[in-house]
């Protein structure tokens, strides 16, 4: 797509934006140094290049899961406001 052929207009209506006679102009120069840009892209020789979702890859750094005792049932209970056989007491908040 050629610069000329941007219609900023019509963009800037499909994402509901109202814009001025200047910045629709500032928007074409800009939306056409883009074009130009992803043209220059488009004459690399990317055949033998592998896709990918990431330049570097990536590694999580979570620890591992381990299986360690939980907090006894009791010391949980133990600050809370309202409690009834063994569970918490929260306000109702669904009519």
């Amino acid at each position: 797509m050629a610069t000329g052929e941007i219609d900023v207009k019509y963009v800037a209506h499909l994402a509901r934006l109202a814009l001025t006679p200047d910045e629709e102009k500032k928007l074409s120069a800009q939306l056409g140094s883009i074009l130009g840009y992803i043209e220059k892209l488009r004459e690399l020789d990317v055949a033998n290049v592998e896709p990918t979702a990431h330049a570097v890859p990536l590694v999580n750094v979570t620890r591992a899961d381990e299986i360690r005792p939980s907090l006894p049932h009791d010391e949980a209970l133990r600050n809370a406001p309202k409690k009834s056989g063994g569970l918490f007491v929260v306000p109702k908040i669904v009519e």
